[in-house]
């Protein structure tokens, strides 16, 4: 099992997040497919070889084909849309923000699978890259689609434990 297989790499003083990763992962109450996506589109985020290694067949194997190229997506589209967005969150010159973006992001209005299970993976990926206005703007959607805010809170920590088994665990690939 994935799960087994990167809290084995994980260095005692990581000893949280191995217990972080069974219950936010291997615990979840989640649905499969909101679980399953939220965790390849986190492991995509990180930028983690190991991570991304041990957790994507995983999730391939819950998967319905159609729901691992949307998990996919929602981390490509939020790459390009998390740094735009928070650039223009940041700039003094808030004329910027008026301005038309002029990006292409289709994925978002048709993403082959549940709008919310999208939008959770959204919220999720950006929660990783830090853009607050993306955050507000994905989680608006998410409540109101009715989705609760513990569902939301569950991939937060998602999101949370896997980039912090990513950092980790690339830093101690670099002191080897």
């Amino acid at each position: 099992m994935a799960l087994d297989e990167l809290k084995a790499a994980l260095p005692e003083y990581a000893k949280d997040l191995k217990l972080n990763l069974g219950s936010v992962i291997g615990n979840s109450d989640l649905p499969e497919q909101q679980l399953w996506g939220t965790v390849l589109a986190c492991a995509m985020a990180t930028r983690s070889a190991a991570v991304l290694r041990e957790l994507e067949p995983e999730a391939r194997s819950y998967l319905k084909p159609e729901a691992y190229e949307a998990a996919k997506g929602a981390a490509a589209i939020m790459a390009m849309n998390n740094v735009y967005y928070r650039t223009l969150h940041l700039l003094s010159d808030k004329e910027y923000g008026t301005m038309r973006a002029g990006l292409r992001m289709n994925i978002i209005g048709n993403p082959g699978v549940d709008k919310a299970d999208f939008e959770l993976w959204c919220f999720a990926v950006s929660a990783i890259n830090g853009c607050g206005q993306c955050l507000d703007s994905h989680e608006g959607v998410l409540r109101k689609a009715g989705v609760d805010r513990e569902v939301i809170q569950a991939s937060i920590k998602i999101a949370a434990t896997v980039q912090a088994v990513a950092a980790v665990l690339d830093a101690e690939a670099q002191l080897v």
